[in-house]
C-alpha cells in the first residue's frame, strides 16, 4: 500500500485495530480514491476501517449525530462489484465521507441542529451531496 506512515492519535486504541486500518482513516482522499481504484483496498475494508474508527471515538467526541452503518456497507458493496464489472462511480468511488447535518441527504435523517426536525428525512440530495454521491463518494453519515 503507498501510503504516509500512520499516526498513533490515540495513545488508548484498541489492539484490534491493524496498521493498515489505521493507515487507511488518515489518508487524503485522492489517495485513497488511488488504492480503491487500483484494487489494492477495497471499498469494503476502507468503510471498514472508517466505521471502526468512528466507533472507537464516538463517545469522546460525540460529532457523528446520524450514522449509516448499513447503508454505507451496502453501498461499499455495490462499489466492488462496480469495479470488478469494470464501472466507475468517479473520481471518489468508494471514498467515504461525512456530511454536515445542515445539508440534505436523501434517506438519511437531517436536523440541522433543530429540535422540530428531529426526525425529519428528506426526499432528496442536497445539491453539494448529490454532486459528492455523483462522484462515487460513500455517506457514512451526519456531523454536527
Amino acid at each position: 500500500m503507498r501510503a504516509t506512515k500512520a499516526v498513533n492519535r490515540d495513545s488508548n486504541r484498541s489492539n484490534s485495530v491493524s496498521a493498515k486500518d489505521e493507515e487507511l482513516v488518515f489518508l487524503p482522499a485522492y489517495q485513497l480514491a488511488q488504492l480503491i481504484r487500483d484494487r489494492q483496498v477495497s471499498c469494503q475494508d476502507v468503510i471498514k476501517a472508517h466505521l471502526a474508527q468512528i466507533a472507537r471515538h464516538k463517545q469522546k467526541l460525540n460529532a457523528i449525530v446520524t450514522l449509516d452503518e448499513e447503508g454505507a456497507q451496502k453501498q461499499a458493496k455495490a462499489a466492488n462489484e462496480a469495479l470488478a464489472k469494470g464501472n466507475s462511480w468517479g473520481a471518489l468511488h468508494g471514498v467515504p465521507i461525512t456530511i454536515k447535518d445542515c445539508l440534505e441527504t436523501k434517506g438519511l435523517r437531517t436536523t440541522s441542529s433543530y429540535q422540530p426536525l428531529a426526525d425529519y428525512i428528506p426526499e432528496q440530495d442536497a445539491t453539494a451531496v448529490a454532486r459528492l454521491r455523483g462522484a462515487g463518494a460513500i455517506v457514512l453519515g451526519k456531523t454536527n
